[in-house]
């Protein structure tokens, strides 16, 4: 057993190559996004959305499952309360796969409520078995992504994550806040330390990392051995590129100009239109525009007409506008 968990651990170290991962977000880190992320930074781990086992059972391949070759390293989520189910999913993911994660950290209603999510938090021997479960169904590295609790009454993330990597799990990402709190409030780093220290497996801090400070921030005060972003990178896909340069080398890489970020805003559109469709694909990228488009001055006004734009043409003439008066 000790052979195998050392040769695991090899795999892993192997994969994980950067300090800096791209965290799984529902709806957000699509094909494209991911594509966009991978043209900065060469070696973070790339996570994909949160892929349902009951939808895989039934649909198999779909967009979501879209993958290009130069997504990896990549990790493929999955959510799910069914042992079977998680078991099949992770099987037939494993060939577009480098490492398999399990969603045990969303929070939202619908999910939970389908015993799902982090609900699983509350059913620590489930989870266990979904663990157990991956792992015969793929040869390649798991990994939990989860959160401190289900409460505050409910801070039960360490003895959670001893179990996870008893199960097999040998990767963990942790978002520093309950599911009570969802997104509000701001995400406790501190306590992810006390996880680093009672697991034997690679842990990345998640939550509130939005910059280059933050994320230095976040692994001083958690230890951990590295920082998983999310929000931040819909609006700036070289983030994680610039992070994970500073762990490297110290240095600090200026963040993107204004004109820089509506070209990234560009392609970022274009890219969901060439994979959906003018008309879905400009609607799917409405979640986007108050990203690229924050700190620019009449920002609120901005957004109001990109959002309710479905003209592609109309959209370009806005951005070339913005970019003319911001050069």
């Amino acid at each position: 057993m000790q052979q195998i968990r050392q040769q695991t651990n090899n795999t892993v170290k192997n994969l994980i190559k950067s300090k800096v991962s791209l965290a799984p977000m529902a709806g957000i880190t699509d094909y494209v996004l991911r594509k966009m992320v991978r043209k900065y930074s060469k070696n973070c781990l790339l996570t994909t959305e949160m892929i349902s086992s009951e939808f895989l059972a039934q649909v198999k391949e779909s967009d979501i499952t879209k993958i290009d070759k130069t997504h990896h390293p990549i990790n493929f989520q999955i959510s799910g309360h069914k042992p079977n189910l998680m078991q099949s999913a992770a099987e037939f993911l494993s060939d577009k796969a480098d490492m398999i994660d399990i969603n045990m950290g969303c929070p939202v209603n619908k999910v939970v409520k389908g015993q799902d999510g982090c609900a699983l938090m509350r059913n620590p021997e489930l989870a266990a078995d979904i663990v157990r479960a991956v792992k015969a169904g793929t040869d390649k590295p798991v990994s939990v992504k989860f959160r401190l609790g289900y409460t505050f009454d409910e801070l039960n993330y360490v003895e959670f994550g001893q179990q996870m990597q008893e199960a097999g799990a040998e990767f963990i990402t942790i978002h520093g806040r309950t599911r009570s709190q969802l997104y509000s409030g701001q995400a406790d780093w501190e306590k992810i330390k006390l996880l680093k220290e009672n697991v034997d497996i690679p842990v990345f801090a998640n939550g509130d990392i939005t910059s280059i400070e933050t994320a230095e921030k976040c692994l001083e005060e958690s230890c951990a051995d590295g920082v998983a972003v999310g929000r931040a990178a819909m609006g700036d896909p070289s983030l994680i590129y610039r992070i994970e340069q500073f762990f490297a080398t110290g240095k600090k890489l200026p963040a993107p100009s204004i004109s820089e970020k509506l070209t990234m805003l560009k392609e970022h559109l274009d890219g969901e239109i060439a994979l959906r469709g003018e008309k879905v694909g400009v609607k799917f990228f409405r979640k986007f525009y108050p990203y690229y488009i924050a700190g620019i001055k009449n920002a609120a006004k901005i957004r109001s007409l990109l959002v309710v734009e479905e003209d592609y043409n109309k959209i370009v003439k806005i951005l070339e506008e913005l970019n003319n008066f911001h050069s």
